[in-house]
């Protein structure tokens, strides 16, 4: 008996017994040996607990997080601020605590919790229809691709370069899977490509995926793109930024089929990369190929309001061959955390800060091309990210700017830089940033030593 397994060497033996074989080895007769491992695992010996506390330590404190320098990292999770009643009230019992609404009905300020989140992003991204949230955005984005398959059963997905890699591996590897073929579609300065599309669709293109704005910072041309795409019956889904939503249209205004997104800035800190909440909308036509579940208002029998889980699509819940999700938990702490930071924010709140980002980011954009060594990427309209090209190696640029407490962006292809602002940076932080970039990159041009 171990530290963390009960069974003795007697309790093995009698469930052995009991089954009818001589050793645990026998239960792995029918895997072929050459899939086996013929020997013990190959795992260091147990250390002290005190010791491995301390190494623990020493590893926690190589990371930087957000708090320990001026950040201007994105790619797709941003420092944004958090207000204080997101942890006051997600880390009340009745939220922090629950699992999954096996018996949904007698949680009714759960599913009320549900049917608000739903009610928002609806409202966000211009679609009737939203599900009480899904895992986050990369398998958000592949989940409508697999919606899109069992809506029309056709066999090619068109895929924008500009969708977040994540989300496009993500595609990959879930279309491998249900035989669907995925192509991409080339940007042309820094937006989807609208020639390659319309060359590119046709009667076999099951969907067509898009992001708003797009990996590089550009806002797309949604009205253009989605009438191309939906000439031979395709559906479009749109990866959308949910905070650049306060300044940009709607993706349900042009007419998509299919909004999906990550949902970290909605009231979700950083935390190292996760955990954090997907969303996904839809137009009513396909709310019953929706995964995950639908919280749905009523009244009771004596007339008062309530809320009931209107429809799961998942196996445990309906017939197998009917289920389009396995999704159980999904990410309702997290999705919680979304609408009462939306619900902070209100209406004009989330216009407000749109403009901000604006208003930063031009500011920013203008400063760091006017440095020598640095031009734009693109010059497409951009609200909180964009990307430059620099004449040196942009990770030894990241490593000075490091070494002097920024981290200007994330690294692209060709000595490309992303670098995102969000009302946590200041002017006086941009200009910072300006210094910095500057000095690193003209210390690389001329070869200063690091």
């Amino acid at each position: 008996m171990s530290r963390y397994t009960s069974a003795t060497d007697a309790d093995r033996r009698e469930m052995l017994d009991a089954i009818g074989v001589e050793t645990i080895d026998d239960l792995f007769a029918d895997i072929p040996a050459s899939l086996r491992l013929d020997r013990p695992l190959d795992i260091a010996p147990g250390k002290p607990e005190q010791e491995v506390y301390g190494y623990l330590r020493d590893l926690a404190s190589r990371n930087v997080s957000a708090e320990d320098e001026v950040t201007f990292l994105g790619a797709g999770m941003y420092d944004h601020y958090v207000p204080a009643i997101v942890d006051s009230i997600t880390s009340r019992s009745e939220f922090l605590t629950p699992y999954t609404p096996y018996q949904p009905e007698i949680s009714q300020g759960g599913l009320q919790v549900m049917f608000e989140y739903q009610t928002a992003m609806s409202e966000l991204t211009g679609l009737p229809i939203s599900n009480a949230s899904v895992y986050e955005g990369p398998s958000a984005v592949a989940a409508a691709g697999y919606l899109a398959r069992i809506h029309n059963k056709r066999s090619r997905f068109l895929v924008s370069k500009g969708l977040h890699p994540h989300a496009l591996e993500t595609i990959r590897t879930n279309a491998h899977g249900f035989g669907v073929t995925v192509e991409e579609l080339p940007l042309t300065d820094g937006v989807t490509d609208l020639d390659a599309l319309a060359a590119a669709i046709g009667d076999d293109v099951s969907a067509v995926f898009l992001a708003q704005p797009n990996f590089l910072g550009a806002v797309e041309d949604l009205e253009a793109l989605t009438a191309s795409a939906q000439s031979t019956g395709a559906l479009v889904v749109v990866a959308a930024d949910p905070l650049t939503l306060g300044v940009l249209r709607a993706p349900g205004d042009f007419g998509v089929d299919v909004c999906v997104g990550e949902g970290q800035t909605l009231g979700n800190r950083l935390d190292f990369g996760g955990p954090s909440f997907g969303f996904f909308a839809v137009q009513e036509a396909l709310m019953r190929k929706l995964p995950g579940r639908i919280a749905g208002e009523t009244v009771d029998v004596e007339g008062r309001r309530g809320f009931v889980l209107t429809l799961q699509t998942r196996e445990q819940h309906i017939r197998r061959e009917k289920a389009t999700s396995n999704i159980c938990t999904a990410q309702a702490l997290n999705a919680l955390a979304g609408v009462i930071y939306l619900s902070w924010l209100g209406r004009a709140g989330i216009v407000e800060l749109g403009e901000l980002m604006l208003q930063r980011t031009a500011y920013a954009r203008r400063e760091l091309a006017a440095l020598d060594g640095v031009e734009l990427l693109h010059e497409q309209p951009v609200v909180r990210e964009f990307a430059l090209k620099l004449d040196a190696p942009v990770d030894r640029v990241i490593e000075r700017c490091a070494a002097d407490g920024v981290n200007p962006g994330f690294a692209l292809e060709e000595d490309g830089l992303l670098v995102a602002i969000t009302e946590q940076r200041s002017r006086a932080d941009i200009d910072r940033l300006v210094r910095t970039l500057g000095a690193a990159v003209a210390a690389e041009r001329t070869g200063v030593p690091a």
